[in-house]
């Protein structure tokens, strides 16, 4: 099962993005001018009184007064979206829900990706911005480094709204939602202390820069806390599952007893996944964030490492999102947050979720 999914995640990550006549009019010679003229004075006389009663008709409908009935008066609007990774399989379903809602209604949504790397976050928003945004769908790839792009926006008027992870600060947002990011990590530390009860060494990858993913570590951390567990690695897999996949190689090579890893998402989960195979592990239990179709398709499996997930609704966050976004365009009043409930999945209750689509 793993090589077909990582047969996948390689093709995905190889796709690659793309983004009056004239005329000439020939003149008369200048010397048959003056017998034109001559000739075409009677015709323009008596065309005069057919020109005198048209007048009245031209009155009638003045083209002022067209120009209204050509325009509805309906507003529409061209909004911008970034992701801190656009080949991430979770802000692939709330892009593609964002753009299926936004064009319904007659509008525009301008999507980019910045690949994780905050610097080119921020010269896509500012590009997105020279386009005249009515507003911005805001998903950092590091919470602190993206305020010189929030800066650009408030500096335009541009309304922002936040969603799945959190800026440095939530004033520049008209609101925010997203998973109870903490509640995702909580439940897989609950879980793993039911099942060991003995404690035990584990591993954590997680992502610093990304404030979701900090907030799950700390959950999942606070869960375990006093229960006999022993961190003996932590490193920033920045929520790839290459990245993941690697370090997770060089951890279990110095520490191949762990009895856990916990992964900031459900990729980093999939890339531990990897190694620890590839490694010989047999007794290991592997913990993501997200819910996505790949994790409950190994879970399904009934003979896998991944024993949970902390899981999210991609699709009710990008609902969520657009509701508020167009609340806010009719003078509506928003609330500052809106959390979406988050959950834990296990081979015991994945069959309530199905593995060919998220939650």
């Amino acid at each position: 099962m793993m090589k077909k999914f990582f047969a996948a995640a390689l093709a995905a990550g190889m796709t690659l993005s793309l983004v009056a006549c004239g005329g000439s009019t020939a003149s008369a010679p200048a010397a048959d001018a003056p017998a034109a003229a001559e000739e075409a004075a009677p015709a323009a006389e008596e065309a005069a009184p057919a020109a005198e009663e048209a007048a009245p008709a031209e009155e009638a409908a003045p083209a002022e007064e067209a120009a209204p009935a050509a325009d509805s008066g309906e507003k529409h609007y061209k909004f911008g979206y970034t992701c801190m990774d656009g080949t991430n399989p979770f802000f692939v379903t709330i892009q593609d829900e964002m753009k299926s809602l936004i064009e319904a209604k007659g509008d525009e949504l301008v999507i980019t990706d910045p690949g994780n790397d905050v610097t080119k976050q921020i010269s896509q928003v500012e590009d997105m911005l020279s386009q005249n945004l009515d507003g911005l769908f805001m998903n950092p790839a590091d919470a602190e480094g993206i305020l010189p792009a929030l800066d650009a926006a408030k500096a335009e008027g541009v309304p922002m709204v936040g969603f799945d992870t959190e800026v440095a600060d939530l004033s520049y947002l008209v609101s925010y939602t997203g998973s109870d990011n903490y509640n995702a990590g909580k439940v897989c530390g609950e879980d793993l202390v039911k099942k060991c009860p003995d404690g035990g060494d584990i591993l954590v990858l997680d992502s610093p820069t990304m404030q979701s993913v900090t907030d799950r570590t700390n959950g999942f951390l606070e869960a375990i806390e006093g229960h006999g567990f022993n961190v003996v690695g932590q490193q920033d897999a920045k929520g790839n599952l290459e990245v993941a996949m690697g370090i997770a190689e060089d951890l279990l090579q110095a520490h191949p007893d762990v009895v856990a890893i916990f992964g900031g998402n459900d990729p980093t989960a999939l890339g531990c996944l990897a190694a620890a195979n590839a490694a010989g592990i047999k007794d290991c239990k592997i913990y993501g964030v997200d819910g996505s179709p790949d994790i409950k398709a190994e879970l399904a499996s009934g003979d896998t490492l991944i024993e949970g997930t902390g899981a999210q609704s991609p699709k009710s966050i990008a609902d969520k999102a657009v509701e508020i976004m167009y609340d806010y365009m009719e003078g509506k009043p928003v609330d500052d947050r809106y959390p979406v409930e988050t959950f834990l999945i296990t081979a015991d209750n994945v069959a309530d979720y199905g593995t060919d689509g998220w939650q």
